[in-house]
């Protein structure tokens, strides 16, 4: 059976009760993460930096250009392979604060993404990406081993020699059960991440899980429109289905951006005493509401649409008129702000491929 690579995000605490534990713990992981974050900007730079050598005009004219070891390659020009040149240069700078196998990680995820937009760099197409100081710090599977709690309802590990412990809550999407599997070695897992986010821990766990096995038919088409009016508008034959409306996600959306503007107009006759924080206060509620709300509807859009499709035993879905939409919705900025074609695509073709449901285009 075809293996899927799936990535949970499950929320993490420190496993002490210890407050001063606690705070050390965090500050050794902010400082792993501000390490990873200046080690994968310096593999970008140097994997464009080496590219683009030739590009160097004021080398002289018989300066070898070859990415090569001299000592295999008469031509070549670096002391040893091109993805050791780049971990040597990580390890003379942070060998001695990230762990060895954190920093070949990061060199391998940077270094398949740099290869994945390779030509749009050279072409200027897109800039080399600069990364930010909330990177996820990646880790190899062999770093920790889950332990299930006696209660059943959370797991303990430690990384990075800190004992951590799952924050599962009610489960709604079977994270729990996948992480049983793996502490039970039933399912494996793979080079996976960890992340500290407005002081929040994230396990981005990325594990193998099989192919979901449904009784379905290939040459049965389903038609699905990205429309104003309904987020999602499916044809099974003569059957119509509309999913999600126009007023359920287009002018709620518009209204929370109207909602924060209205705050932030009023921010400046708030009371003050200590500053922009206490000024700005009210806008906290509102500095990821809009983007939750868009990922919660187009998860529930994209799940509707799979399960329709599953009931009805189709097996490809044909997007109609998806490039010309995306043409439209460039040139209309009410609809490249606030439509989210992308964003509901990716999750429709994440839970297809999953389902075992090709994806097409018109």
């Amino acid at each position: 059976m075809e293996k899927v690579i799936l990535t949970r995000r499950i929320q993490l605490i420190v496993n002490s009760r210890d407050k001063e534990v606690i705070k050390a713990h965090y500050d050794r992981i902010y400082e792993y993460q501000r390490m990873a974050c200046k080690a994968a900007n310096m593999i970008h730079t140097h994997l464009f930096l080496q590219d683009r050598l030739k590009d160097l005009v004021y080398l002289t004219t018989d300066t070898k250009v070859r990415l090569a070891d001299a000592g295999r390659q008469e031509d070549g020009i670096l002391t040893t392979s091109h993805m050791n040149s780049i971990y040597r240069t990580l390890s003379s700078h942070f060998l001695k604060i990230l762990p060895s196998s954190t920093l070949s990680n990061l060199n391998q995820s940077v270094y398949r993404t740099y290869q994945s937009n390779r030509e749009e760099y050279w072409k200027g197409d897109k800039s080399i990406p600069n990364f930010k100081k909330d990177i996820p710090i990646p880790f190899s599977s062999r770093d920790i081993r889950l332990r299930e709690e006696d209660d059943g309802k959370n797991f303990t590990f430690t990384l990075f020699k800190i004992p951590f412990k799952t924050y599962l809550g009610r489960d709604r999407s079977g994270t729990r059960l996948l992480l049983r599997k793996i502490a039970r070695g039933e399912i494996p897992l793979r080079q996976s991440a960890i992340q500290i986010k407005k002081n929040r821990l994230y396990l981005l766990a990325s594990l193998e899980a099989d192919r979901q096995d449904h009784a379905l038919d290939a040459t049965r088409i389903a038609e699905v429109s990205l429309s104003m009016e309904y987020p999602l508008v499916v044809k099974i034959e003569r059957e119509e289905f509309r999913i999600g409306s126009r007023e359920e996600f287009l002018y709620r959306r518009l209204s929370i951006q109207a909602s924060r503007r209205r705050l932030q107009m009023a921010a400046s006759y708030n009371k003050g005493g200590k500053g922009r924080k206490k000024k700005l206060k009210s806008l906290e509620n509102y500095s990821d509401k809009e983007k939750n709300y868009i990922e919660s509807r187009l998860h529930l859009y994209s799940r509707k649409l799979i399960d329709q499709c599953i009931r009805a035993g189709v097996g490809t879905i044909l997007l109609v008129n998806q490039s010309v939409k995306e043409d439209m919705a460039h040139e209309d900025p009410l609809l490249l702000r606030n439509w989210s074609y992308y964003g509901l695509k990716s999750k429709i073709a994440y839970k297809a491929k999953l389902a075992g449901i090709v994806i097409m285009e018109e």
